[in-house]
């Protein structure tokens, strides 16, 4: 029951910043001429963008098949497709809620494991963060002219903040480095009492599902391909930010490098632990249309509005319908379903 209310309160206090955050966004600009704004935008490219994201699910689906392959699983794309689109439903409610959600539909339509599935997913996210912050490093090298005081003022209280803590923070990191080696040395000291301990055999299948997992790309076979599905994932990343500038006579005349920014910047405000990046990403994305690119605040309230709901609605409306699919209409035999057992195959 105390966990419970824990996570309630958890929820409750980001749902509260993320809609703080949204009241900065708009607290200075008149809602009935943003309102007509709105209304005025050319909405054939928002549809536009929403095909860009369908198509970049695709490929993260197709490329998320190869991971799960290379632990001897089978699966459809249609399904894995579906597990991704219902993860981003779970996401839109609950921040971090998707990953755990994709794997597990994903897990009971298709009878794989839960933990090898979690562990793919934790290599997939890993590599992606490093895309995003290599973007976010190129995006800063080349318009560092143009970023250089915008980035300054975001990060100096963070590093001022560091600079004061530097005894704490260097004792909480040694800290955690001692915890582990002792952990490590109690294991390899007493494993034969631990085999013993009640709940140690689930432990020890739960992180042994997990690293087997993390090490798919490691072992993966076709790692090009699996380079070429996580390029394409970008691209239409980039291309889904950039069509809706086209939508609004502020934003229309950004380019392509514009888009790119706005995708590696405002992506720090998805990522963000606010329900469905509510507040966090109408704040970050309004900041650097406004900052950066000169953008008048009418303007770029109305475009993280519009392209913030698009999306929103996108992976409300698909992947519940990608829920139905999966439980309801869809009755096909799950593919590693034999025997009554999660049966694999050779690698």
């Amino acid at each position: 029951m105390k966990k419970i209310l824990v996570n309630v309160l958890k929820y409750l206090f980001f749902l509260a910043l993320g809609l703080v955050l949204l009241w900065l966004s708009f607290r200075n600009i008149d809602l009935k001429v943003l309102w007509a704004d709105i209304q005025s935008a050319n909405y054939m490219w928002m549809g536009l963008a929403v095909i860009f994201a369908i198509i970049s699910h695709i490929f993260r689906a197709l490329r998320w098949n190869l991971l799960i392959n290379s632990m001897g699983y089978r699966t459809r794309t249609s399904t894995t497709f579906s597990a991704v689109m219902v993860g981003y439903l779970a996401n839109t409610a609950v921040p971090r809620m998707g990953e755990l959600m994709r794997c597990g539909v994903l897990s009971r339509k298709e009878k794989i494991s839960f933990n090898a599935l979690f562990g793919s997913v934790i290599s997939e996210r890993l590599f992606d963060l490093i895309v995003l912050a290599f973007l976010l490093l190129m995006v800063v090298v080349f318009q560092w002219t143009l970023l250089g005081d915008f980035v300054l003022d975001m990060t100096m209280p963070f590093i001022q903040s560091v600079s004061r803590n530097v005894l704490t923070l260097s004792v909480f990191g040694l800290s955690v480095l001692a915890l582990i080696v002792l952990l490590w040395w109690l294991r390899k000291r007493y494993h034969n009492h631990l085999e013993e301990l009640p709940g140690y055999p689930k432990i020890k299948e739960l992180i042994t599902g997990l690293l087997d997992g993390i090490k798919t790309i490691k072992r993966m076979r076709q790692k090009w391909l699996f380079l070429f599905y996580t390029v394409m994932i970008w691209v239409f990343y980039i291309l889904m930010t950039w069509a809706p500038f086209y939508m609004l006579h502020e934003t229309a005349h950004l380019g392509l490098r514009a888009g790119i920014t706005l995708l590696a910047i405002g992506s720090l405000g998805i990522v963000a632990p606010v329900p469905g990046g509510i507040g966090a990403y109408h704040f970050i994305g309004k900041a650097v249309l406004v900052e950066l690119f000169m953008i008048n605040p009418i303007g770029a309230g109305s475009f993280v509005a519009i392209t913030h709901a698009g999306q929103t609605l996108l992976n409300v409306t698909l992947g519940g319908l990608a829920y139905l699919w999966m439980f309801f209409i869809d009755h096909k035999k799950p593919s590693n379903d034999t025997a009554g057992n999660s049966a694999k195959q050779n690698p």
